[in-house]
C-alpha cells in the first residue's frame, strides 16, 4: 500500500500549476490525522483507499485545469483588445470584436483557437493603419500570425512566440531593424517581411532558426553585404532578398543551400563582380533571378548544371562574353531572359533544346549574326524579343506556326526580307514590332484579319504596296505606326461594322506614297490622341467629320495636297494642343471656330492659299506659343494685342497684303477688314460716287483756283457740288488725314472715308494741275484701289 505522504508528493510534483493554499491545506491535515477521514471511505476496504485519493484528485486537476484555461484565454482577450486599440480604421474589419464580451474571443475575424486558446491571428489586406503592440507577443499560443496588406507603421518585434511557425508582416509600413531574439521563436519556419521600410543591416540572427524553409525581406532598405552565414540555413527552399540596398559580392556560400528552389537577389541591389559559379550546386533551383544589380562579366557555364530550372532571369545587368552553349542543358527552361547587357556573340545552336521555352529575351545586346530558324520551331514559344542588337538575314519564314506566338519585337537591327504570313496564324499575336529594319515587300494581308492585335509597328522600313484593308481598323488595335516606309494606294474605308477601332490611340502614317482622300472613317477612332499623316499625297478637302475626333492631341496633316476650306468643326477638337496643316493647297480664311480650342500650343498653316484677315480671337488663345502663318495671302492689319504681341514677326513672312507695328510695315489705312460685310457690288458703287465728287471737285478747283489763292491762301480751298450729296465739306475734311491714306501717285494722294450715314467714299487730294499723264496715273491708281478691295473680299 502506498502511504499518503508519497501520494501527496507525487501528485503535487506533476501538477503543472501551483495548487490553491486551500487544497494544500486539506492534503496536509489528512496526512497529519488519517482518522480524519471522509465518510464515503466506508464504502470501499480500507486496503482500497489509493483509487478514491487519486479520483479526487483527477476531478480537481480536471477542474483547475479549466479554469487556468479559461483565465489564459481571458489573457488572450486582453492582449487583442489591446491590439485593436493601437490601429487605424479597424472598423468593419473588426466590428465582431467585442470588447464587452470575453467569451466570444474565438468567433471573431481572423482568430482560430484551439484547446481554449488563441492558436492564429490573421489580419491579411484588411487595410488598417496605426501600429501593433509589443504585448503580441504574449498570445503565446500562437502558430501562425499574419499581418500582411496593412498600412502598419513603427517599428514590431516578435519574441517569445515559441510555437510560431508561420510569420508574415509583408506590405506594410514598418520601420526600424529585425534584431530580435531569435531563439525565442526557434521553430519558425515562415518569415515574411517582404515590402517594409526596415532600414539596417540584415539580420544575423535568422541563422539561428534551423527549421526556417522560406526567407523573404525583400522590398526594403537592408544595406551592407549579405552575410556567408545566411548558407548555414540549409533548410531554406526559398530566398528573397532583392529590393534593397544590398552591395558587395553575391557570397559563394549560398551554393551550399541545395534544397533552394527560389532564388530573388536582384532589382536595387548593386553587387561587385559577377555570379558566383557556386550558384551551379543549387541543383533542385527552379527560380533564378539575379536581375537589375550590376553584375558583371561572364554568365558562368556552371549554370548548365541546373536542370531543373524553369525561370532564369539576368536581365539588366553588365554581363558580356558569349551566351554559354551549356544553357541548353536546361531542358526545362521556360522563361529565359537575358536581355539588356553586352553580351556578344550568336545565338548557340544548343539552345534548340529548350523545347519548353514560352518566353525568350534577348534584346538591348550585342549580339549578331542570323535568328536560327529553330527558333520559329520552337512549339510553347509566346514571347520572343531580340530588339537591338546586331542581327542580319532574313525573318525566319515558319515563325508565328506554331499558333502560340504572342509578342514579336525584332526592331533596331539589321534584318532583311518580306515579312512571315503566318505571324498570326491563331490569332493570338498581341504586338508585333518590326521598326528600324532593312524589311522589304507587301505587309501580309492576313494582318489585316488579325483580331488580337494590339499594337504594330513597323515604321521605318523599306516596305511598299498598299496598307491591308482592315490593318487599322482591328477592334483591340491601340497603336499603329507604318511611317517612313514607301506604302502607297489609298486607305479604305472600313467594310466591317463589326470592327469598330475604339481603341486606336495613336496612328502614324507619315512620310509614304500614300494617296486619294481622307477615308471618312477616320471619324469613328473615337479615343484618337495622335494622327500623324504629313509627307504624303492625299488630296481633296479634310473632311469636316474630322471633328469627330474629341480626344486628338496632336494632328499633323502637312505635306500633302489637301484642297478646301479649313472646316469650321476643327474647333470641336477641345483637347488638340499640336495642329499642323502647312504645306498644302489649302484656301478660304481661318475659321474662327479655331479659338474654341483653349490648350492649343502650336498652330502651322503656312505655305498654303489662305487669304483674308487672321481672326482676332487667335490673340485670345493664351496656350498659343508657337504659330506660323507664313507664304499664304493674308490681309489686313495684324493684331498687336492679346497673345500676337509674343509672335515673331517670320511667323507672317510672305503675307504682303498684311501690316501692322509687329512686321515693319505700318498700315496706310484703317477699318478695312469692316468691308467684308458689305457686298462687292455696293461697295463699287459707292466708289464710283465718290470718284464722281473727286472730278466735280478738280474742275471746280481749277476754275476759281485763282481767285481762291489770292482771298484764302494756300491754306483754304471751297468744294463746289454740281448735284446734290448727302455730305458736307467738313465730313469730306475729317477723312483727309495721313491714318486713311489708300494710295499715292503722280497726281496725288487718295484717302479712304466713311460718311456719317455709313456712305463710304475716296478723296483725291490734287497735288497739280491735271494732265494726261496725271489722269492716267488716276486712273491707275482707281484700278489699283478696285483690285486690292477684290481680293481682300473674296472667300472660300
Amino acid at each position: 500500500m502506498i502511504d499518503s505522504s508519497s501520494l501527496y508528493t507525487l501528485e503535487v510534483s506533476q501538477i503543472p500549476f501551483t495548487f490553491p493554499s486551500f487544497l494544500k491545506k486539506s492534503l496536509l491535515l489528512e496526512r497529519l490525522n488519517p482518522s480524519r477521514r471522509h465518510p464515503v471511505e466506508n464504502i470501499f476496504p480500507k486496503g482500497n483507499m489509493v483509487p478514491l485519493v487519486v479520483l479526487t484528485l483527477l476531478s480537481l486537476l480536471t477542474t483547475f485545469s479549466s479554469s487556468a484555461a479559461a483565465t489564459s484565454l481571458l489573457t488572450d482577450f486582453h492582449v487583442l483588445v489591446t491590439l485593436k486599440k493601437g490601429f487605424q480604421f479597424p472598423e468593419p474589419f473588426l466590428s465582431s470584436w467585442n470588447s464587452s464580451d470575453p467569451s466570444s474571443v474565438c468567433y471573431w475575424a481572423g482568430i482560430g483557437c484551439s484547446e481554449g486558446r488563441v492558436v492564429w491571428l490573421d489580419l491579411t489586406d484588411m487595410n488598417m493603419g496605426g501600429s501593433v503592440s509589443p504585448r503580441i507577443s504574449r498570445l503565446n499560443r500562437l502558430t501562425n500570425l499574419s499581418l500582411a496588406g496593412n498600412n502598419f507603421t513603427g517599428s514590431i518585434e516578435i519574441s517569445n512566440l515559441i510555437e510560431l511557425r508561420f510569420l508574415n508582416i509583408s506590405n506594410n509600413q514598418f520601420s526600424g531593424n529585425q534584431d530580435w531574439n531569435y531563439a525565442s521563436i526557434a521553430n519558425l519556419e515562415v518569415f515574411d517581411a517582404y515590402n517594409n521600410n526596415f532600414t539596417a543591416l540584415l539580420p544575423v540572427g535568422v541563422v539561428g532558426l534551423k527549421k526556417l524553409r522560406h526567407l523573404d525581406l525583400g522590398g526594403n532598405y537592408f544595406y551592407g553585404e549579405i552575410p556567408p552565414s545566411y548558407g548555414t540555413l540549409v533548410g531554406l527552399d526559398y530566398l528573397q532578398l532583392s529590393g534593397n540596398d544590398l552591395h558587395g559580392k553575391i557570397p559563394g556560400e549560398l551554393g551550399n543551400l541545395r534544397n533552394l528552389r527560389e532564388l530573388y537577389l536582384g532589382y536595387y541591389n548593386v553587387f561587385e563582380g559577377g555570379i558566383p559559379v557556386e550558384l551551379g550546386n543549387l541543383v533542385n533551383l527552379v527560380i533564378m533571378d539575379l536581375s537589375s544589380c550590376e553584375l558583371d562579366g561572364p554568365i558562368p557555364q556552371e549554370l548548365g548544371n541546373l536542370q531543373l530550372l524553369d525561370t532564369l532571369y539576368l536581365h539588366t545587368n553588365q554581363l558580356s562574353g558569349p551566351i554559354p552553349k551549356q544553357l541548353g542543358n536546361l531542358t526545362s527552361l521556360t522563361n529565359l531572359d537575358l536581355s539588356r547587357n553586352a553580351l556578344t556573340g550568336e545565338i548557340p545552336s544548343e539552345l534548340g533544346n529548350l523545347k519548353q521555352l514560352r518566353l525568350f529575351n534577348l534584346f538591348m545586346n550585342r549580339l549578331h549574326g542570323s535568328i536560327p530558324d529553330y527558333v520559329a520551331d520552337l512549339p510553347y514559344l509566346e514571347t520572343l524579343a531580340l530588339w537591338t542588337n546586331n542581327f542580319t538575314g532574313v525573318i525566319p519564314k515558319n515563325l508565328g506556326r506554331n499558333g502560340k506566338l504572342k509578342l514579336l519585337d525584332l526592331s533596331s537591327n539589321k534584318l532583311t526580307g518580306p515579312i512571315p504570313t503566318d505571324l498570326c496564324a491563331s490569332n493570338q499575336l498581341r504586338i508585333l514590332v518590326l521598326m528600324k529594319n532593312f524589311l522589304f515587300g507587301n505587309i501580309p494581308q492576313e494582318l489585316g484579319r488579325c483580331y488580337s492585335l494590339t499594337r504594330v509597328r513597323l515604321g521605318q522600313n523599306y516596305l511598299n504596296g498598299s496598307i491591308p484593308n482592315g490593318l487599322i481598323y482591328m477592334p483591340e488595335l491601340s497603336l499603329a505606326e507604318l511611317q517612313n516606309n514607301y506604302l502607297s494606294g489609298t486607305l479604305a474605308e472600313t467594310g466591317n461594322s463589326s470592327s469598330n477601332p475604339v481603341k486606336l490611340g495613336q496612328l502614324n502614317l507619315s512620310n509614304n506614297l500614300l494617296s486619294g482622300p481622307l477615308p471618312l472613317s477616320l471619324s469613328n477612332f473615337s479615343s484618337l490622341e495622335i494622327l500623324l499623316l504629313s509627307g504624303n499625297h492625299f488630296s481633296g478637302p479634310i473632311p469636316p467629320s474630322i471633328g469627330h475626333l474629341r480626344q486628338v492631341l496632336k494632328l499633323d496633316l502637312s505635306r500633302n495636297s489637301l484642297s478646301g476650306c479649313i472646316p469650321a468643326e476643327i474647333g470641336n477638337c477641345f483637347h488638340l494642343t499640336y495642329l499642323d496643316m502647312s504645306q498644302n493647297n489649302l484656301s478660304g480664311s481661318i475659321p474662327p471656330e479655331i479659338s474654341n480650342v483653349h490648350i492649343l500650343s502650336y498652330l502651322n498653316v503656312s505655305r498654303n492659299h489662305l487669304n483674308q484677315a487672321i481672326p482676332l480671337s487667335i490673340g485670345s488663345m493664351k496656350s498659343l506659343t508657337v504659330i506660323d502663318f507664313s507664304f499664304n495671302y493674308f490681309s489686313g492689319k495684324l493684331p498687336a494685342s492679346g497673345q500676337f504681341s509674343v509672335f515673331n514677326a517670320s511667323s507672317f513672312a510672305g503675307n504682303p497684303q498684311l501690316c501692322g507695328p509687329l512686321l515693319n510695315n505700318p498700315c496706310n489705312f484703317t477699318a478695312i477688314t469692316g468691308t467684308r460685310r458689305k457686298a462687292p457690288g455696293d461697295f463699287k458703287l459707292i466708289f464710283a460716287l465718290g470718284l464722281l465728287t473727286c472730278f466735280v471737285i478738280f474742275a471746280t478747283a481749277t476754275i476759281i483756283k485763282a481767285k481762291s489763292f489770292k482771298k484764302n491762301g494756300l491754306n483754304s480751298w471751297k468744294m463746289t457740288a454740281f448735284q446734290k450729296l448727302e455730305f458736307t465739306v467738313s465730313d469730306v475734311l475729317e477723312c483727309v488725314k495721313d491714318g486713311n491714306v489708300i494710295g499715292r501717285g503722280g497726281a496725288g494722294i487718295v484717302y479712304h472715308g466713311k460718311m456719317a450715314n455709313g456712305m463710304e467714299i475716296a478723296v483725291k487730294k490734287l497735288m497739280g494741275f491735271g494732265t494726261s499723264n496725271h489722269d492716267h496715273g488716276f486712273r491707275a491708281e482707281i484700278q489699283t484701289v478696285e483690285t486690292l478691295d477684290t481680293e481682300t473680299l473674296s472667300g472660300c
